[in-house]
């Protein structure tokens, strides 16, 4: 298709591009006439929507089904303290469009799975990975196998993070870089650990700049490199990474259709989880309160780390962290029951089943965590 011409406000907008030998005029009509898909609209898709909107890229796609959250603001630029409570995508659309209403904003509101992934991925020219799960990345890179579209990686995790680009025609994809997902719980969320709230900006940035880079044909891509950054020392690496040809997505090609990727990654779907996992009993923060209230004898544990506690309590609770909870379990009562919590219930589930291993049998999870707490029973204690 022929590439669209730029009118006089464009030509003036994009004039810092259009001397450059690299871009010119040709290059960002080439970038006006792309299409890019962006999953997700939080701390990595901030920076990538900004940039791309502001460079010009002529068609933004993107995808998100979550709402605004106050803790969401450290770090996710694309929204404000009004947007809270807000759908991400109204909000971000509205923003992209203040950056530059040269550009098309489309918003999708749905969760990306198996059923529309592939139709999505095909009806642009590059796909952006800005996403915070393992299922989701395993979909967006094997839809972009099968659609024959780049797609640009980033993750971040407390101070580090990485960027590479998968899935272009003689490069390396996901799967050839991580072959199988980590268990279930092994990695925490940023939720539970934490993030720098600018390294998503430092990621997304170099995500966008990739971005750019495809749509141009212009300079060296991280195609077949992983870029690793620790904010921390400030030093930027890269590792070679090299196709596989064992690969069932871009090796051998096994890989012809979508699957459940919440089941691949071990995501607790109930029958699944039954057959992994020890169940653990919860309890509800409500039905907590009422028996500490009646006074029934029971031993309260927070499993959070000893930092957290600076920031919300729970009065009676013994600390007991999870990272040295193992060397702790021996001198856990087995005369009453044991309630574990911490920040949101995945890491006191954990601990919970390192107690049923031990051959505890009174052991419950508070669910909900401390976050849940706040909202059910006493509105005075921190969220954080």
């Amino acid at each position: 298709m022929p590439l669209p011409e730029l009118t006089a406000e464009e030509l003036q907008r994009y004039g810092r591009h259009l001397v450059l030998p690299e871009v010119g005029p040709a290059g960002q009509r080439r970038l006006k006439g792309a299409r890019v898909l962006m999953v997700g609209a939080g701390g990595l898709g901030s920076p990538i929507g900004l940039y791309l909107a502001a460079a010009g890229v002529g068609h933004l796609g993107l995808v998100d089904f979550d709402v605004v959250d106050r803790s969401n603001l450290q770090r996710q630029l694309l929204h404000g303290t009004k947007d809270v409570g807000r759908k991400k995508l109204d909000s971000a659309i509205e923003r992209l469009r203040d950056v530059n209403p040269n550009v098309r904003v489309e918003g999708h509101a749905l969760r990306l799975d198996r059923t529309n992934a592939l139709e999505l991925v095909k009806a642009h020219d590059v796909v952006v990975d800005g996403t915070d799960n393992f299922a989701t990345r395993y979909l967006t890179n094997d839809a972009c196998v099968l659609a024959g579209k780049p797609n640009v990686y980033g993750s971040i995790f407390r101070f580090e993070g990485q960027a590479s680009v998968f899935c272009t025609a003689d490069g390396p994809c996901y799967r050839c870089l991580y072959p199988e997902p980590p268990p279930p719980g092994m990695v925490p969320s940023c939720a539970e650990g934490g993030v720098l709230g600018v390294l998503p900006g430092l990621v997304g940035t170099i995500q966008a700049t990739e971005v750019l880079k495809l749509l141009l044909g212009a300079g060296e891509t991280l195609a077949g490199r992983l870029l690793l950054v620790d904010a921390l020392s400030m030093s930027f690496r890269t590792v070679k990474v090299r196709k596989d040809p064992r690969c069932p997505a871009c090796g051998t090609r096994e890989i012809k259709e979508l699957v459940d990727y919440d089941q691949f990654c071990g995501v607790p779907h109930a029958a699944a989880a039954a057959s992994t996992a020890a169940p653990v009993a919860e309890i509800l923060p409500a039905e907590l309160q009422a028996r500490l209230a009646a006074g029934d004898p029971i031993d309260l544990v927070d499993v959070r780390e000893p930092l957290e506690l600076e920031l919300a309590c729970l009065e009676g609770a013994r600390s007991v962290p999870l990272s040295g909870f193992e060397a702790a379990v021996a001198g856990f009562p087995r005369d009453r029951d044991i309630v574990l919590f911490c920040k949101m219930g995945g890491r006191s589930a954990r601990a919970a089943r390192a107690l049923q291993a031990a051959g505890y049998t009174r052991v419950f999870s508070m669910a909900g965590g401390i976050l849940r707490w706040s909202e059910d029973v006493d509105p005075g204690v921190p969220q954080y």
